[in-house]
């Protein structure tokens, strides 16, 4: 999952790989540093997420050598939608969702499909949890189905921590699939920090 503040941005990824009832490895990483800016949360075929992000990281340091600079968010943005429509009549089964800052500094979060459809959103949940991350987003952030229409939120950086440390701890309880360790990639403007938080191992 990913939500984008005014000045920074969140992506969270839990660390179980799972095959039905059978836990593969309880430290896979989902969510991938693209730069000092950028963060990938992927979701789907665990190989093919692997190998998108390669991808997607020498595609990076070609663009470094051309234009000595790295390149920002927008860009890689770009860049996904692009490598994902190139593959669409062979599909990478793989669900993409980058977080980071912006050139006017703000937050933002791209989603996508697996085909390259991208939409600039605030928040976005993706994964075997979405369904039940994605109300819960809707509810804390969007403040959407309020009894109080003109209610506002002034999303702070704790508050979304918060928000994504109960939205997964509330996740485990009900998603098999879900577990183990959740990393929180918080993106700034001076740099991205990297927390690890405990959920359920069983």
């Amino acid at each position: 999952m990913a939500l984008a503040g005014e000045d920074f941005c969140i992506v969270a990824a839990d660390t179980r790989q799972s095959d039905g009832y059978h836990i593969n490895c309880r430290y896979a990483p989902k969510a991938h540093q693209l730069s000092d800016k950028t963060v990938i949360g992927t979701s789907g075929f665990y190989a093919d997420g692997l190998n998108f992000v390669k991808k997607i990281k020498q595609r990076m340091e070609w663009y470094f050598h051309q234009h000595d600079k790295t390149m920002s968010t927008t860009a890689i943005a770009q860049l996904i939608s692009i490598m994902l429509y190139q593959k669409r009549f062979f599909p990478y089964y793989v669900f993409c969702v980058i977080g980071g800052i912006d050139e006017n500094g703000k937050g933002c979060v791209y989603s996508y499909d697996s085909v390259g459809n991208a939409e600039r959103v605030q928040y976005q949940a993706a994964g075997s949890g979405n369904e039940l991350l994605q109300p819960f987003l809707d509810s804390q952030i969007g403040l959407k189905n309020r009894s109080n229409e003109n209610e506002t939120l002034n999303l702070t950086e704790e508050m979304a921590i918060k928000i994504v440390k109960d939205a997964f701890s509330s996740v485990t309880e009900r998603d098999i699939h879900t577990g183990d360790c959740v990393e929180i990639y918080i993106i700034r403007k001076d740099g991205v920090e990297c927390q690890k938080y405990p959920l359920k191992r069983d």
